[in-house]
């Protein structure tokens, strides 16, 4: 379904000539160290860290699998699109521990906090999960976004993306990536509000759409009969997700590692925590409005995830549907760029530079570089696999991380909460967390063949299963760390708020004032107040 006329593609080529221009001005800044490549010499502000969070989490996948959720089954998946106060957590509760670490990975600050075995398996881990589950999922909805939206074949979309990304993430580093996706940021929810505009003065405004939906797409907090998301389960599973991945995860925190102090980075979350306001309204509300427009008769829809692009096809005009294009390229290709960028610093800081420790400056980047090229290499070695999937095994991809999230959360949480946690507990936890998740996994593949026990465990809903996990974390890595040794108060020192100096508090107090309260705050009443509104006690129903 080609939808892009000669003035589209015009539009789509001048994104195209703006992502070249900023990369090769950032190409040619001098990047011979591994502060600058990796973490763009740590002098990044808050404007180009917000965008750049936002621009790594929505992926091509997002734009499409939103819009198609919402016109399928409603707005029940909007809970993990209003985590932005989980993205105030980041700023809040971590970027103090972070910055004050000075670490450039997740996995070194846990060798700081417990200790190297720690950061060697979150390393492994990390990185094995974004070449099989990242990389993959993002090429294949990529891919299929360009066969569908853009009537380019699936090969030659996803090679063609995935050189380009490639290239300017290799020679350009950090700094390459967060500019460019400053960018596709505004690009990318500049269009999707072009639609979702168009889309509800096409269904005669707000209230309209209101009426035009049932009940049960409009609500968030489905009843516990429901057997897929049931609101308690959906209500405490998905802040756990979000916890791993807003706060833990390399390819999102490395944004704020790179902002140029504790002030910038955080008020970089503040915004980015606005940003991710977005998606919900912008994704998701075109999936109630396509669903509005099949009920009465003005739109024909073959199947939930054609919504947005049929929506783009249906109401804007020409010249218009290149602005979504290039929205739907720069969702793609920063997304991409993040992984790409992770991949490489979690693989040269974490285990290449731990086997030689004595490699220079120059060569840390020059292995940071290879490094990202042999992602891009399996990244297209992968296509072949991916265009074989069907969409259930890429919906069951989606569910993944409720299962090796929990063990990684609970390390990270308790670790900077509760100062008697210690290497032990963590190995043991994690280690422990993932069998369970990965045995998960394996059952939940063969399930037809099981019964008892191992059915009911391979069946139980992820988000039941999800929330066990954690508790069941929590729980072993209390346990085990107090029936082993107290970490040295040395190895402490900074990285625990009963551990912080008053020197740094007095720091960490003064790089925040009223305004950034006030302003976090007002998200988190915002997000109530849409919970309140898509829930049985909303004036919706």
């Amino acid at each position: 379904m080609e939808i892009l006329g000669f003035i589209d593609w015009i539009v789509v080529g001048i994104y195209f000539l703006l992502i070249g221009g900023i990369s090769v001005w950032s190409i040619r800044r001098k990047k011979d160290s591994p502060t600058d490549y990796f973490l763009a010499n740590r002098n990044l502000g808050w404007f180009v860290i917000g965008a750049s969070i936002l621009a790594s989490n929505v992926g091509s996948e997002h734009i499409v699998g939103l819009a198609g959720t919402g016109a399928k089954s409603g707005l029940v998946m909007g809970h993990y699109e209003l985590h932005s106060w989980i993205v105030l957590m980041l700023g809040w509760v971590f970027v103090p521990f972070y910055m004050r670490s000075q670490v450039f990975t997740m996995p070194e600050f846990l060798e700081r906090r417990y200790n190297e075995k720690t950061r060697w398996l979150l390393s492994i881990v990390q990185m094995l999960s974004y070449v099989i589950a990242k990389v993959s999922v993002t090429i294949f909805a990529g891919a299929v976004v360009f066969e569908s939206f853009l009537g380019v074949d699936f090969w030659t979309g996803a090679i063609v993306l995935i050189v380009i990304t490639g290239i300017y993430t290799i020679f350009g580093g950090l700094h390459a990536v967060m500019y460019t996706e400053a960018l596709q940021a505004i690009i990318l929810l500049g269009g999707s509000i072009i639609l979702t505009i168009s889309g509800l003065i096409q269904v005669g405004g707000w209230d309209n759409l209101m009426q035009s939906v049932t009940s049960d797409h409009l609500n968030m907090f489905r009843p516990l009969s429901d057997p897929d998301f049931p609101w308690l389960g959906i209500l405490f599973a998905s802040p756990i997700v979000g916890v791993w991945y807003w706060c833990t995860d390399q390819h999102i925190v490395q944004r704020c590692l790179a902002g140029r102090d504790e002030q910038q980075a955080r008020r970089g979350t503040i915004f980015a925590a606005y940003l991710k306001l977005l998606p919900f309204f912008i994704f998701m509300i075109p999936g109630l409005i396509a669903y509005a427009l099949v009920n009465s008769g003005k739109l024909q829809l073959a199947d939930s995830n054609q919504a947005f692009p049929t929506l783009v096809k249906t109401l804007l005009p020409v010249g218009v549907r290149g602005i979504l294009a290039g929205g739907i390229l720069a969702a793609l290709m920063s997304s991409l760029a993040a992984v790409y960028n992770a991949c490489s610093t979690l693989f040269t800081l974490d285990i290449y530079k731990k086997i030689k420790p004595n490699t220079t400056d120059k060569e840390l980047v020059r292995v940071g570089r290879i490094t990202t090229g042999v992602v891009v290499v399996l990244g297209m070695v992968w296509i072949p696999v991916m265009s074989g999937i069907s969409p259930i095994l890429y919906q069951y991809l989606q569910s993944v991380q409720s299962y090796l999230a929990p063990p990684i959360a609970s390390v990270f949480l308790l670790g900077v909460f509760f100062k008697r946690i210690n290497g032990t507990g963590a190995l043991t936890t994690m280690v422990v967390g993932f069998i369970i998740g990965l045995l998960r996994i394996f059952l939940e593949l063969i399930k037809s063949h099981l019964s008892g026990f191992l059915y009911a465990f391979a069946t139980l809903n992820f988000l039941y299963f999800c929330i066990f996990l954690f508790v069941f974390s929590v729980a072993l890595l209390i346990v085990v760390s107090l029936l082993t040794a107290k970490p040295s108060e040395a190895q402490l020192n900074g990285l625990t708020y009963a551990t912080t100096v008053a020197a740094d508090r007095d720091k960490s107090r003064a790089s925040w004032n009223a305004t950034d309260v006030v302003l976090s705050v007002i998200v988190v009443i915002f997000i109530v107040c849409v919970f309140i509104y898509f829930s049985p006690l909303g004036i919706v129903h």
